[in-house]
């Protein structure tokens, strides 16, 4: 049953994958996307209106809309901070998805603007601050902490008792062993492996893997 209306800001694809979560699997129902004004290039998208950021207070009043701000982790994060930052200055209440198919223990803190999709793991006495997205899939271990801003993309393992610094990325596939502080501002890039406390505004990368020396033809002995 929806119970809450809600504005989505941005119309890219993460807009159109927050549209599907929050219409087919909330309490909300979306009403309009809105973008700020020099981005705009379409008046309608998913069949709903698209407004001007700038002024979305004068057509949405503010006591009657929740707002979720559908940006990536542009800027590390801080282009989805910006603009929730400026959403709760209009006077708007922010939403949250948590899907019913992630796995959240009963004690589990989240904080305020969270995206959680299917297939997450929160173990016991996790706490995630705000403004924090974990894509599909990933697995966040007992008593770890995710602050304000993050980005955790799908499968990715955070094990226990580790802090995860604010406005920080951790790419596909990463492993965050146990006991270990990522700084603020970290780039971790997929299928990394942290073992030791990381600085501030660090970037950790890994190579893509190395072409074979024989072509597929030659190796499953087929013609081209």
């Amino acid at each position: 049953m929806k119970t809450k209306k809600l504005i989505i800001v941005g119309d890219s694809a993460f807009a159109e994958i927050a549209y599907e979560y929050f219409q087919h699997d909330s309490e909300y129902e979306v009403v309009c996307f809105c973008v700020e004004h020099k981005f705009l290039t379409r008046k309608k998208f998913r069949g709903l209106p698209v407004v001007i950021f700038e002024e979305i207070e004068v057509h949405f009043a503010p006591n009657d809309y929740f707002v979720y701000v559908a940006t990536a982790y542009t800027q590390l994060n801080r282009l989805r901070t910006r603009l929730k930052n400026a959403v709760k200055d209009k006077g708007y209440k922010l939403a949250s998805y948590i899907s019913r198919r992630a796995f959240v223990w009963q004690n589990v803190e989240i904080g305020e603007h969270c995206f959680i999709f299917e297939d997450n793991t929160l173990q016991p006495f996790v706490k995630l601050g705000d403004n924090v997205v974990l894509w599909s899939g990933n697995h966040i271990g007992h008593h770890s902490i995710v602050r304000d801003n993050c980005f955790i993309a799908s499968h990715a393992i955070i094990s226990g008792f580790c802090d995860i610094g604010q406005n920080s990325f951790i790419g596909v596939n990463s492993t965050i062993v146990n006991n270990v502080k990522i700084g603020s501002a970290n780039w971790i890039g997929p299928h990394s492996v942290i073992f030791k406390n990381t600085s501030s505004g660090t970037i950790y990368k890994t190579d893509q893997t190395e072409t074979a020396n024989v072509s597929t033809a030659r190796f499953f002995n087929f013609e081209q």
